[in-house]
């Protein structure tokens, strides 16, 4: 019966054990991308990503959905509200886009706000547990092909960088909430398109 158990060794994506294993592709993604974290740059909940991995960052801007301590720009990606346009050199949105119903939009207004040959570096899920809380929903989750035509709708198909991440032994730990140290690094190199944890794209306007 342990080999299949029904209750996960977490349910808080491993943070309570130590760092998520969607968390290490997302750092590898950005720290692949240093070299686009640099102007005036966007990131949504905190600017820890911006401070951790920019290079000649000149301005640093926070938006967030309520006021907040860290929120530069209290606004709304899905209506637009609040929301510059044609201001931003790089926008990081990391674990976003899934918990926005209207994503379409969502992407839209993002591209809006970046400056002609401005870059978005977005995350997203592929497999994963629910992050539903009181305070926002949990609606999509994604595949390579997905995300690549939902972007491809918004901006020419050469401007657009899709990578995936995951392996079905990865996809396995993630879901059972255990955390990068307790899997061998050599096993979370390994990628196989039919178990997709994470999902990466960079977008060029």
């Amino acid at each position: 019966m342990n080999n299949h158990s029904i209750r996960p060794k977490s349910r808080n994506f491993g943070f309570d054990r130590g760092k998520p294993i969607d968390r290490y592709y997302i750092e590898k993604f950005l720290e692949n991308n240093r070299s686009e974290i640099k102007g005036h740059v966007l990131e949504v909940g905190d600017n820890y990503y911006t401070r951790t991995y920019g290079s000649a960052v000149t301005n640093s801007d926070v938006l967030n959905l309520i006021p907040s301590p860290d929120a530069t720009i209290v606004g709304n990606l899905a209506t637009g509200e609040n929301i510059p346009e044609d201001i931003f050199d790089c926008i990081i949105l990391t674990q976003v886009i899934h918990v926005i119903y209207d994503i379409k939009a969502a992407l839209k207004n993002t591209l809006k706000a970046l400056k002609p040959g401005g870059t978005l570096l977005l995350t997203t899920t592929g497999l994963s547990q629910s992050c539903r809380t009181d305070f926002h929903g949990d609606y999509w989750r994604f595949t390579d092909t997905s995300l690549k035509m939902m972007l491809n709708e918004l901006v020419d198909e050469e401007k657009i960088e899709i990578e995936v991440f995951g392996n079905v032994g990865v996809a396995k730990a993630f879901l059972d909430g255990l955390a990068v140290h307790e899997i061998p690094e050599a096993i979370l190199g390994i990628k196989d398109d039919h178990y997709q944890i994470i999902l990466t794209g960079k977008v060029n306007k």
